[in-house]
């Protein structure tokens, strides 16, 4: 239901995901569905201000503790967390520990702002999220409840098949594309109560699969490329985020540059 919402700020908090990895710039930044939304409600409000607070690979126990307390404190009309996924793609993880971190900063975050906004992410259809689907869907419900008791929008991304497609997913199989992250931007603005301006949950066109030798192709380049250097990362207690800065850490007007 559309309700002609005015929204004049707007803070991201969380991972890749939400830094916008894969929708690489000419200029090797990535933009993402959070600055996709950020400029179309820019377009909309005089003023606007943004910040995302997103780092790659951060864990929900790094996000409520670094990120939420600095967006809480930022008092903006919409502030999306998302979170989790990371942890359940870990070899061992509580799921006892994940809802305590989420608990907590939904807590936080929720009554500090005008809206919460919470995700169920989408996952990339193969034998990969097969092995991760039971975490994925008991980190979903847990994002459910908060959602219940405390007020928020959920956007349901895992509950649209086309996000599994994996032509929306980069060659790393981790993040989505630039359609991907186009078509994630559209679900939250529907979310907002904002005039729709596509179906984001269109399927592709049908394509043929690629051939058998294609596909082995690809399997050994992801192994090289993506998955030998995240599992290396596990097993030595890494991150890819490791020492990175948010990159608009500060609740700017849009298209006014973060301070280097």
């Amino acid at each position: 239901m559309e309700m002609n919402a005015s929204y004049t700020s707007f803070v991201a908090v969380g991972d890749s995901f939400t830094e916008g990895m894969s929708d690489l710039l000419p200029d090797g930044s990535y933009r993402g569905w959070a600055d996709l939304l950020a400029a179309r409600l820019a377009a909309r409000e005089p003023g606007f201000r943004y910040a995302n607070l997103a780092v790659r690979g951060k864990l929900i126990g790094q996000i409520a503790e670094e990120q939420a307390p600095a967006a809480a404190a930022m008092g903006a009309d919409v502030v999306a967390l998302v979170g989790g996924l990371n942890d359940t793609l870990r070899p061992k993880v509580d799921m006892g520990r994940v809802r305590a971190h989420l608990e907590s900063a939904v807590e936080l975050l929720a009554p500090s702002c005008g809206q919460l906004v919470l995700m169920r992410s989408p996952g990339r259809n193969g034998p990969v999220m097969e092995r991760f689907r039971p975490r994925m869907e008991e980190l979903f419900g847990i994002l459910e409840e908060l959602a219940a008791r405390h007020g928020a929008l959920l956007v349901d991304l895992y509950g649209a098949p086309v996000l599994g497609d994996p032509r929306l997913w980069d060659v790393d199989r981790l993040h989505l594309t630039p359609e991907g992250h186009r078509r994630v931007a559209e679900a939250v603005w529907q979310t907002l109560g904002l005039p729709a301006e596509e179906d984001w949950r269109a399927p592709l066109s049908p394509a043929a699969p690629p051939g058998w030798p294609v596909r082995r192709a690809e399997d050994l380049r992801f192994a090289r490329r993506h998955l030998f250097p995240w599992i290396g990362r596990r097993l030595t207690g890494r991150s890819s985020g490791d020492g990175r800065p948010a990159k608009r850490p500060d609740l700017l007007p849009y298209g006014a540059l973060p301070p280097s």
